[in-house]
């Protein structure tokens, strides 16, 4: 780590991070030792918000979902609600995983947050997982009125995988004229499958992800090199980004991913569409778990909340204009 100017605060969350290891290189070791970090990082439930978990039945498979709940009367057109697909390189994560983001956001921005558990790589290949987030995308429209949420006021959300199929989602929904998210809200995603950006160099054995990581997961959910460029896997492949949602995307300064996002916000902003950039400096990939242990991640938390509340202030037409230009904080 020596040539990665890290705080204090993020060296501690590396050393603690690394001390959950799997017994052996299997999948299944290593997501028990994710779900073990997961545990560790994620604070005791209280009753606020209400949690529900519920299961979509899909063609030929149940999706599971948790639903986290603002307490209070519900608007007379229902919640605002965040679609959030989690992070874990598509092969690991679940309900439980990100309940340490879930459940601030449902408070923080007085919102339905609904957690979606899609299928995981190697046993479902690719667009499996992008095929259940579509899929509880769809249920979320026509049973909003159950779930007590305002259809028309939905933001997509994700963190690193679940990052890239956000974004992914609303290539899939946003162009195409029928109801689409108010907005995206991405931190540190994947977004394309070319791994010679000058990031991957830079940062090629940062803590928490090298570009080795990158490339593991990505042959572990898309095994077939001809699906590379499909924009359901890799967004920046797409030839155009006019028409998406207005866009909040966070990095890492010392991710492989970095210039994913900064690309994708490039090419976003050249196309017409408002576009957010937070860099944030000093921080590694998956940083976001040490919430409520370093400032610097607890900034880009902030700004992402806030991001997201604006989506959603603006998808209710109580905002107007467009997003500041493109700026770097943290």
């Amino acid at each position: 780590m020596a040539h990665y100017p890290l705080s204090e605060a993020m060296q501690e969350f590396v050393h603690t991070s690394g001390t959950f290891t799997g017994a052996d290189d299997s999948i299944d070791s290593g997501r028990a030792a994710y779900d073990a970090l997961c545990r560790y990082f994620t604070p005791v439930r209280t009753g606020n918000p209400g949690v529900e978990d519920l299961v979509l039945a899909a063609p030929g498979r149940d999706i599971p979902l948790r639903v986290y709940r603002p307490l209070g009367e519900a608007p007379a057109q229902g919640w605002p609600s965040v679609l959030y697909l989690h992070g874990g390189g598509w092969v690991v994560g679940g309900l439980d995983s990100h309940e340490f983001v879930a459940a601030p956001l449902a408070c923080d921005t007085q919102s339905v947050v609904v957690v979606v558990d899609y299928r995981l790589a190697p046993e479902h290949v690719f667009p499996a997982a992008f095929d259940d987030c579509l899929a509880v995308w769809h249920y979320l429209q026509a049973q909003a009125a159950s779930l007590g949420i305002d259809p028309a006021n939905v933001v997509v959300a994700g963190d690193s995988a679940g990052g890239n199929l956000a974004a992914a989602l609303c290539l899939a929904v946003a162009p195409n004229g029928g109801p689409a998210p108010v907005g995206q809200a991405l931190i540190y995603p994947g977004l394309g499958t070319d791994h010679s950006l000058p990031s991957y160099r830079d940062n090629a054995d940062a803590p928490l992800l090298t570009s080795a990581d990158v490339e593991y997961y990505l042959k572990l959910y898309a095994p077939d090199p001809a699906t590379h460029d499909d924009p359901r896997l890799s967004p920046l492949s797409a030839k155009s980004l006019a028409g998406l949602p207005p866009a909040f995307v966070a990095v890492a300064e010392f991710d492989p991913l970095r210039d994913d996002g900064q690309l994708y916000v490039e090419r976003l902003r050249g196309d017409g569409v408002d576009a957010q950039y937070h860099l944030g400096r000093g921080l590694l990939h998956g940083c976001l778990r040490a919430l409520h242990r370093c400032p610097e991640t607890a900034r880009l938390y902030r700004a992402f909340a806030e991001a997201v509340s604006a989506m959603q202030a603006q998808g209710k037409g109580k905002v107007g204009g467009a997003w500041p230009a493109m700026r770097l904080l943290g």
